[in-house]
């Protein structure tokens, strides 16, 4: 179709990655929302060739959802915005569906054109209940919401980072088509930091980095992964809502581009039995007044005292949010001990079979890094199930708790029945999300053999809830 009467917005790279970082600064320096709500409004009325605004939110489980706003109307209505949450796995019964989705004006992106179409920015948004107030599974807005109050309580600011690994599948929707085929297949078997310069995989992630220093990512390193075809891109800490913003575009930007290669972008954590399955090690820190709270140049492994018990608290209550960061029956093959898998639950700054490490540090870069976490766990869980567990969580009086001989769940049911049975959880998340949560990983794992067996087994990819597929649950 001929677009030489269209003007919409496409902008260059560096001219991407300049807005994007500048919205990045605001977002870290704290720039009052009042003043970023009025430039952004601004911008959009001036900048003409902006036909639509994408606004992002996350459901209950993690997966991203998207609505195109007309830009005209977007300006007469941002602040009555209205959407049917009956329609989200997790949100409101039909009975009340109605729910309001509000604009977060400082999480606003420009995005390529060549991969999210032209004319169009992204902003987040937060989920609104019918009195006004936040929506109690918009888990996004409740980690925003604990952010702030400690922000504004105690001064701290939550930082993470982390490391998503990732598989490229040849084809186009190779999860969907997995019951068709019974395997994935590699697009390279090169293997750890190992692939030639154009073959698919390096192009891939070439293009991939490409996107999100454009995005303003602030890319550190990139490389492919141990087992074949399998890949990590890094980038830089900030802090604790963007980062798990930028986990949702992260994976966003990998599937928009291996699916214009004609390929596949997987985050189910164990695709392929046999060789090491995804992690998202989940890499968390707390600072005050720009001090690192976690960093004591005389501590233990120089780790502060706040730093130990804070991993003390995760430690203690493993079991009970290993639900939350491990969330599908896929997963539960992964934590394997086979494959380096974090499945003991200790804290080591050398051992790979722990569940927290604790890597080597400076005053600034000082972090626990919590490494049993699947990529395919919904990222604001995440954050909030470890930031409030090490802060606000029990201590247990486990002899040795740091070492002793204590293991994760080996399948969902078992995380299942962890997660229900634990006063924590109801503390965490309020006993209707709770609920809510553990009802829907029933109905997935009831979907699955209850054993793992030796191979990947169809439901678990079919019903697997970033692989989602309305038509195949409705018919179950």
């Amino acid at each position: 179709m001929s677009t030489e009467l269209r003007n919409f917005l496409s902008l260059p790279y560096d001219e991407l990655e300049d807005l994007n970082l500048k919205a990045k600064e605001q977002r870290q320096s704290r720039t009052p929302i009042h003043k970023i709500q009025e430039e952004r409004l601004k911008y959009l009325a001036t900048e003409k060739r902006i036909k639509a605004i994408t606004v992002l939110f996350s459901d209950l489980e993690g997966r991203l959802h998207m609505l195109d706003y007309d830009k005209k109307f977007l300006l007469k209505s941002w602040d009555n915005l209205t959407f049917d949450g009956s329609s989200i796995r997790g949100f409101t019964a039909q009975r009340e569906s109605d729910l309001r989705l509000g604009i977060d004006w400082g999480s606003f992106y420009w995005a390529p054109a060549d991969y999210f179409g032209s004319g169009k920015v992204l902003v987040f948004g937060e989920v609104i209940d019918k009195d006004g107030s936040p929506y109690s599974a918009d888990i996004r807005g409740v980690l925003k919401g604990y952010a702030e109050s400690l922000y504004k309580k105690e001064g701290y600011t939550l930082n993470a980072a982390n490391e998503i690994e990732g598989f490229l599948f040849k084809g186009p929707d190779a999860e969907r088509h997995y019951n068709e085929n019974g395997k994935f297949e590699y697009v390279n078997t090169g293997g750890y930091y190992h692939s030639l310069p154009g073959d698919p995989l390096r192009t891939f992630i070439d293009t991939t980095a490409e996107v999100q220093r454009a995005m303003g990512f602030q890319n550190e390193k990139d490389h492919p992964e141990v087992a074949p075809s399998q890949f990590e891109i890094n980038y830089s800490y900030s802090e604790v809502v963007n980062a798990a913003d930028q986990i949702q575009l992260y994976k966003l930007i990998c599937r928009q581009v291996a699916n214009k290669m004609g390929l596949t972008a997987s985050f189910l954590p164990k695709p392929v039995v046999g060789v090491n399955g995804s992690g998202m090690h989940t890499n968390v820190s707390i600072s005050e007044k720009g001090k690192n709270l976690f960093w004591d140049p005389k501590g233990e492994e120089k780790l502060s005292k706040t730093g130990w018990s804070f991993i003390d608290r995760i430690l203690t209550h493993g079991n009970d949010i290993c639900l939350l960061l491990n969330a599908s029956v896929n997963a539960y093959r992964r934590l394997d001990p086979h494959f380096e898998a974090p499945n003991q639950i200790k804290a080591s700054p050398v051992d790979r079979g722990s569940m927290i490490r604790i890597p080597i540090g400076n005053e600034k870069s000082m972090r626990v890094e919590v490494r049993s976490v699947s990529p395919d766990a919904n990222p604001y869980l995440v954050m909030y199930s470890i930031f409030k567990t090490g802060i606000d969580g029990e201590t247990s009086k486990i002899k040795n708790l740091r070492q002793a001989e204590r293991y994760l769940p080996d399948n969902i049911y078992t995380a299942i029945d962890h997660f229900e049975k634990a006063d924590w959880t109801t503390k965490l998340l309020g006993a209707d999300v709770k609920g809510r949560y553990a009802d829907l990983k029933h109905a997935s794992a009831d979907r699955c053999p209850r054993a793992l067996g030796t191979f990947v087994k169809a439901p678990e990819v079919q019903y697997h809830h970033e692989v989602y597929n309305q038509f195949l649950w409705n018919l179950f």
